[in-house]
């Protein structure tokens, strides 16, 4: 195998839970127990019902349990499962770099084969960290979207590294897993183009799905093909243009990945938090029936995501609303919050919004998409009817690793996700475990706090 893969294999599999600084394992829980909210409150969506009716009709001599449900099935479709869910409400963690993505997609897949092996709280912590430092090395150097290609490209190398952390892997093992996430499993950003359909929330779930396969097959003895990312058309090849260095893993002086990642405020694509921000601010400053033009600011990663197509001007989709500058800041404006509800078909169809989206215009500033991804930054200009000319800023909105959520914020949002389907009770004892979540001795004690209301 080629040097960055033997590199990435070796730290894989002697990575541990005592590497870890103090600071690092409160990271981990306080994305654990944001993924877990999410994924409570994606219980009820239509693909996650879709996710688990396939996953219900398959059963395994190793099984894991899909959250919410308790239904177990085999551990790959498990974790498909849970992560369907989890990213549906499009509000876990993301990393801000060339590369994006959401890290804490990985964790549905982490936790189905931690249940698989009876892992304990601190393995468990232990590979979601790994999963995170490996993911986020690649998505350091790689401007995926860019290049045309989707952010499972490296969500699934990640979930093999854990996968195979969690299961006991050896060193060459490791090897074969990386080389069979990455060679059969290169997504298109296609996905998250134009009219966005359900597949957008469920794309790193099979990214996801396809790590933990990876490092079950190489569990086997499968081999993979030699030189996954140096070979001739290998990963750098097809996503660097050529050569390139993963930076240094965490450990020793360096600091782990997953104490940068940002947790979002409001239940949307992360290039849209700053603009909604600014959008509930500049309402207590104007009405929304006294604006006659609004001039939206920003850099290019988000401009192109989030403002440069027709579609965004008039989502017809939960995942295209989600994703649109023009609708949410519209709604922010008239409704002064964005939520899960912001979804409802009613309100993506509502003809009364269109006329304020129409007054609405996203533009490239190249000075902020120069600073990006240091910053995030937005500005928003409304033109009232009476020619004031109300400007606000932002760089870092409210979430980013820069101007995090607390705990008792990072509580409050769990409490939201996940009050319609558990019980104040169960609510309150999710958060006193997973706040422990190293003195839990097997992950399956995870799953048994998140059967939801109506489940088995």
């Amino acid at each position: 195998m080629d040097k960055t893969t033997e590199r990435i294999s070796e730290y894989s599999s002697f990575l541990t839970f005592e590497d870890l600084p103090g600071k690092t394992v409160h990271q981990a829980k306080r994305r654990i127990i944001d993924a877990l909210g999410c994924a409570t409150g994606g219980y009820s969506s239509e693909p996650a019902a879709i996710a688990r009716k396939l996953a219900s009709g398959i059963s395994s001599s190793q099984p894991a349990r899909i959250l919410g449900s308790g239904q177990p099935t085999s551990v790959e479709m498990a974790a498909f499962a849970n992560s369907v869910a989890l990213r549906y409400l499009d509000c876990n963690d993301t990393y801000v770099t060339k590369g994006g993505g959401h890290p804490s997609d990985m964790l549905g897949g982490v936790l189905a084969v931690a249940e698989m092996c009876h892992a304990s709280g601190k393995q468990t912590i232990a590979a979601a960290v790994l999963a995170y430092e490996v993911c986020g090395r690649f998505s350091d150097e790689v401007p995926l979207p860019e290049l045309g290609w989707d952010q499972g490209a490296l969500v699934v190398i990640g979930t093999a590294c854990a996968a195979c952390n969690l299961m006991g892997m050896s060193h060459s093992q490791t090897a074969h897993a990386i080389s069979l996430a990455i060679v059969p499993n290169m997504p298109l950003v296609q996905t998250r183009m134009g009219e966005l359909s359900m597949w957008k929330g469920c794309a790193t779930a099979a990214s996801v799905r396809a790590g933990v396969f990876a490092a079950q097959l190489a569990r086997e003895g499968m081999e993979g093909p030699a030189d996954p990312i140096e070979g001739q058309h290998g990963l750098w090849e097809q996503v660097g243009g050529g050569p390139r260095e993963l930076g240094s893993f965490g450990g020793r002086e360096t600091p782990f990945m997953i104490d940068d990642t940002s947790l979002k405020y409001f239940p949307s694509q992360i290039h849209t938090q700053a603009p909604i921000s600014i959008a509930l601010e500049l309402r207590k400053q104007v009405g929304v029936e006294d604006i006659v033009e609004i001039n939206v600011d920003t850099y290019k990663a988000a401009w192109r995501s989030a403002g440069s197509e027709p579609e965004k001007w008039d989502p017809q989709t939960r995942e295209t609303a989600d994703h649109s500058i023009p609708y949410l800041v519209a709604v922010a404006l008239r409704d002064g919050a964005v939520t899960p509800s912001t979804y409802l078909p009613e309100r993506i169809g509502d003809p009364s919004l269109r006329p304020l989206m129409q007054k609405i215009r996203v533009t490239e500033n190249a000075d902020f998409t120069a600073r990006y991804p240091g910053s995030q930054e937005c500005r928003i200009e409304a033109v009232s009817t009476d020619g004031r000319r109300l400007v606000k800023g932002a760089g870092f909105p409210k979430g980013h690793a820069l101007n995090p959520i607390d705990d008792s914020e990072l509580e409050a949002k769990f409490a939201g996700l996940a009050g319609e389907r558990l019980t104040n009770g169960q609510t309150r004892r999710a958060l006193e475990v997973l706040w422990k979540l190293e003195d839990v001795e097997d992950a399956g004690e995870i799953v048994d706090l998140f059967i939801v209301n109506g489940s088995a």
